[in-house]
C-alpha cells in the first residue's frame, strides 16, 4: 500500500543505520588516537597560551593545534588592581575557559606532568602523552604564600588580603573599606613578580580611598619592597618619589615580609642590608604580595635554566637547546617585566618565529624586550610606563608619560580589558609598536 515500506526495506535501513553508527564511531575512534600528536602543542592557557594557539590556528588549522590547561575559568588578572581597591567586581574578570580558547581547537583539560623533549613528548596528570612538531610552552607562573611563615593559613583573618589570587583579592577590598586607624602595610618579595607595579598600585589607591572617606589621617601607609628601588626604570621612579613625598607614605627599601602573626596583626621584615635583623609591625591592614616563581614541572626539567624558567633565546623566543621548543610570558627567563603587555608583544616575534621556522628559514624578527606597567596612581590616574630590555623608555604616546594621567587612567581600567579579550587572545594584538611608530613620525 502506498506510504508504507516493504519490511526488507526497512530492514535493509535499519542495517545501514546500525553500519553508519559503527563506521562513524571506527572513525571517531581513529581520529582520537590520531589526536595523541599534534603540529603544534601548547602548554597553558593563560593570555600567552591562548593568543599563541589563535596565532598558531591561522598557520597550520584548528585541527593541528592542542592547549593543555586544566582551569575551567580563564581571568583578566591585571584588573584585580582594581577589584582590590572596590573600583572593579571580581566577576568582570573572569571567563569560562571554553569561550577563550580558540574555536576548534582542541582542549587538553589537564596539567603538564612531565617533557619529554627528546622525543617531542609531553606527559599529563592524567596519563595521556602527547607528541608534538612544535611546543609552546606558555605556563605562566606560581605563587608560593606557603614561603612566608603564617600564610596562606592568615587569610582566614581580617585585616589582610592580597590582589594576585582570586581567593584573596576581595579580601583586600573587606580590609580597605573596613579600616579604622593604625599602619597600612603593601609589600614587595625578594624573587620575581608578575606586574612588579602592581604591589604599590594597591597602595596609591588605598591612600585615595581613605582620602576621600575622612580617614587618612588615621592612616600611617608603609611600602616595604625587598627591592634597591621604589621601581627598575629611572624616569618612572622619579616621578613616583614625587608622588610618595606629596601623599605623605613611607617607603623602605631592602625590607623584606617573612611572616604574618595575623591573629596578632603583625607582621615581621628581614632587613635584607643587614642579615638576620627583623622588624615587627602592627598593622591595621596589609596586603600581601607572595613570593614567586617558575612552575613547578619546568624546575629540573630538560628546559630550564639554573633559576628553574623555561631558557630561551631572548631575541627570538626559541628554546636555547631544542630547536622546536618556544616559550612566551611569566615562565621564561626573559630579562624583562612579566606582565600581559609583554605577553602581547612576545606574541608578534613569536608568531614571526614560528612562521620562519615552518618555512626551514631563520627567525628574522627580535624582542626588545618591550613591557608596560600602567602604575594606577589614584581612582582616576595613572603613569603609564612603557620601557625595554635595557630599562629605557619605549612610550606609545607623544607625551610625557611619568606623569598621572586621566586618560591613561581610562585606557587601563575601560580599553585595555575590551583589548585583551578582542584583540590580544583572538591573536590580532601584537602590542603597540606600530601604532608607537606612527605618533612618532617626525619626532626625535
Amino acid at each position: 500500500m502506498a506510504g508504507q515500506l516493504h519490511p526488507q526495506l526497512l530492514l535493509s535501513r535499519q542495517y545501514c543505520r546500525v553500519f553508519s553508527v559503527i563506521n562513524s564511531q571506527i572513525h571517531t575512534s581513529s581520529r582520537l588516537a590520531a589526536k595523541d600528536h599534534y603540529k603544534v602543542l601548547v602548554l597553558g592557557g593563560g593570555s600567552g597560551g591562548i593568543t599563541m594557539a589563535a596565532r598558531m590556528k591561522r598557520k597550520v588549522g584548528a585541527q593541528n593545534v592542542a592547549i593543555v590547561e586544566p582551569s575551567e575559568v580563564h581571568y583578566y588578572q591585571p584588573i584585580w588592581t582594581l577589584v582590590g581597591a572596590g573600583a572593579k567586581s571580581i566577576a568582570s574578570s573572569g571567563r569560562p575557559t571554553s569561550s577563550v580558547i580558540p574555536s576548534g581547537v582542541t582542549w587538553v583539560k589537564s596539567k603538564v606532568a612531565e617533557f619529554d623533549p627528546k622525543n617531542n613528548t609531553v606527559h599529563t596528570d592524567s596519563g595521556k602523552k602527547i607528541s608534538y612538531d612544535y611546543l609552546i610552552v606558555a605556563l605562566g607562573l606560581e605563587l608560593h604564600y606557603e614561603k612566608i611563615k603564617g600564610l596562606p593559613e592568615g587569610f582566614e583573618h581580617p585585616k589582610i588580603g592580597s590582589n594576585y589570587s582570586v581567593k584573596t583579592v576581595e579580601k583586600t577590598w573587606n580590609a580597605l573599606k573596613n579600616f579604622k586607624e593604625g599602619n597600612a602595610l603593601f609589600t614587595f618579595p625578594n624573587t620575581p613578580v608578575k606586574c612588579a607595579g602592581a604591589p604599590q598600585k594597591i597602595m596609591y589607591l588605598s591612600d585615595a580611598f581613605l582620602r576621600k572617606t575622612g580617614k587618612r589621617s588615621k592612616a600611617n601607609i608603609v611600602f616595604n619592597t625587598s627591592l634597591p628601588v621604589i621601581f627598575g626604570v629611572k624616569k618612572y621612579a622619579d616621578a613616583l618619589w614625587e608622588i610618595v613625598k606629596k601623599r605623605d607614605l613611607n617607603v623602605n627599601l631592602r625590607h623584606n615580609l617573612i611572616e604574618v602573626r595575623a591573629d596578632k596583626q603583625e607582621a615581621v621584615f628581614e632587613n635584607l642590608d643587614k642579615p638576620g635583623e627583623t622588624e615587627v609591625y602592627k598593622y591595621e591592614m596589609i596586603h600581601v604580595t607572595p613570593p614567586m616563581g617558575p612552575p613547578a614541572v619546568l624546575k629540573g626539567s630538560s628546559l630550564d635554566d639554573e633559576g628553574g624558567w623555561l631558557d630561551v633565546n631572548k631575541n627570538t623566543l626559541q628554546h636555547k637547546t631544542y630547536a622546536n621548543v618556544f616559550g612566551i610570558g611569566d615562565c621564561t627567563n626573559l630579562p624583562t617585566s612579566k606582565t600581559a603587555a609583554a605577553v602581547a608583544a612576545q606574541s608578534a616575534v613569536l608568531d614571526r618565529t614560528v612562521s620562519r621556522i615552518l618555512k626551514k628559514q631563520t627567525p628574522d624578527k627580535k624582542y626588545d624586550g618591550y613591557t608596560s606597567c600602567p602604575l594606577v596612581t589614584s581612582y582616576n590616574t595613572v603613569i603609564l610606563a612603557e620601557f625595554d630590555y635595557d630599562g629605557q623608555p619605549l612610550e606609545t604616546f607623544p607625551v610625557d608619560q611619568s606623569k598621572e594621567s586621566r586618560v591613561m587612567y581610562h585606557m587601563k581600567a575601560d580599553i585595555m580589558p575590551h583589548l585583551y579579550w578582542h584583540g590580544l587572545l583572538k591573536g590580532l594584538w601584537g602590542g603597540p609598536g606600530p601604532y608607537r611608530t606612527i605618533m612618532h613620525i617626525g619626532m626625535k
